[in-house]
């Protein structure tokens, strides 16, 4: 192979990958706008004064044995909810958060984004806060679309993730060959 077809064809594969890079970036422009957004104000949740995610309060003791069973703290969770939130929002739990070195235990819904904090040994609350950092990772993961449609599989988040996983590695892949593909074309000249 002679050094002229040897950079036409480097040349041609440098037009492929900027066409790839340009129609790909065009195409999922929206979605890397969403997930930086999001990624963002999530790499700030802890910083956000509150805003995002509530803080965590202490509890007035850290020994397991002063504390209500959990039965009957999640009870006490389910009332605060109907009583001081809304009688309307699902008592559905996402997860319970035993925090022992602080004494606290916090209950996160499933179908809505509240947080109620309370205390692990008395069951007051500590808090009730909304947690929009949750928001933010289900927009993130594209699993609010899931959660929109009730699916069975979260197929929206998987689909979802794979796509902006495989752009991102074929924007990784094309932009790398855009930087190094006009040097080593550039050298071949030489």
């Amino acid at each position: 192979m002679t050094k002229n077809t040897s950079r036409k064809k480097q040349a041609k594969i440098l037009r492929i990958f900027r066409k790839i890079h340009r129609i790909t970036g065009a195409l999922l422009f929206i979605f890397f706008f969403i997930i930086a957004i999001t990624g963002i104000l999530l790499g700030w949740k802890s910083h956000s004064n509150d805003i995002m995610i509530p803080q965590s309060y202490k509890g007035s003791s850290t020994n397991l044995q002063k504390w209500l069973p959990l039965d009957s703290l999640h009870k006490n969770a389910i009332t605060i909810l109907r009583d001081s939130i809304s009688t309307d929002l699902s008592s559905e739990l996402d997860r319970i958060d035993v925090r022992k070195n602080k004494g606290i235990v916090k209950f996160i819904f499933e179908n809505h984004y509240w947080e109620i904090q309370l205390d692990g040994a008395t069951g007051n609350v500590l808090n009730i806060g909304k947690r929009y950092s949750d928001l933010f990772e289900d927009i993130h993961d594209g699993s609010i679309l899931d959660d929109t449609f009730s699916t069975s599989n979260k197929q929206f988040e998987l689909v979802y993730t794979t796509l902006m996983g495989l752009a991102l590695l074929l924007f990784t892949i094309t932009g790398f060959w855009l930087w190094y593909g006009p040097k080593k074309l550039k050298n071949s000249r030489n």
